[in-house]
């Protein structure tokens, strides 16, 4: 139990440097628990229970493990959240679940696999984040423009000028206000980064077309949908 606890405070340690909402505390309650159930239903043989005589118990740890996943699926769920394009709390949500997992695997006494596991997650976790902040990275860039009608600059002008900033081609929604005489454009592409939105932010301010625009850039806006 309390190699299971220092697991727990160990992967909990990352999230709260991280200021999620699931840090050390969760983390270690989440890993300690698992394992005390697991132990639980491993030895049921000693439950203090008034049983029908000749009543045989058949200890299932597996049906133990199911249900604490399970309800670690309902905690990972609140931890989750939508903000604009955005989705936050994917990682804190696995490192629960594996927090979990790795608690069942010390219950049933494979600590050899649990110290495997515990590491590869803090490698991961802390490991792989290092690597993430050296590499290019690319974001969803989410573009609304307004744009005179008599200056020229519609749909094809318009996508030539996200392709010369390095933004692949993407559907355009627009809608007209005739009282203004302007019309507005919606985008999302996929592949800009830091720089591509600089560039093209300065390449709108410059255009004698544009009213207006805004540039949201996030790493998940319109990205493509996988199974954080």
């Amino acid at each position: 139990m309390l190699a299971s606890l220092i697991t727990g405070v160990l992967i909990g340690i990352d999230r709260e440097v991280q200021g999620k909402p699931a840090g050390l505390r969760t983390h270690a309650l989440v890993c300690l628990a698992a394992t005390l159930l697991t132990l639980a239903a491993a030895q049921q043989e000693l439950w203090t229970l008034k049983l029908v005589p000749g009543t045989q118990i058949v200890s299932d740890p597996t049906r133990m493990a199911h249900g604490i996943l399970t309800g670690i699926g309902f905690l990972g769920a609140g931890v989750i959240f939508r903000e604009g394009p955005s989705v936050h709390g994917l990682t804190t949500a696995a490192s629960l679940w594996i927090s979990a997992a790795l608690g069942i695997v010390y219950g049933v006494g494979m600590f050899g696999l649990a110290l495997i596991g515990t590491a590869a997650t803090l490698l991961v976790l802390v490991g792989l984040r290092i690597l993430y902040a050296v590499l290019p990275r690319s974001s969803g860039l989410r573009l609304t423009v307004a744009v005179r009608d008599e200056e020229g600059l519609d749909v094809a002008g318009l996508r030539r000028l996200l392709q010369t900033h390095g933004l692949p081609d993407q559907p355009l929604s627009q809608s007209y206000d005739a009282q203004a005489r302007s019309t507005t454009f919606t985008a999302r592409t996929w592949g800009a980064s830091l720089a591509d939105r600089d560039r093209l932010a300065e390449a709108l301010r410059a255009h004698p077309a544009v009213l207006g625009f805004t540039l949201m850039l996030a790493e998940d806006a319109g990205a493509p949908e996988v199974g954080s």
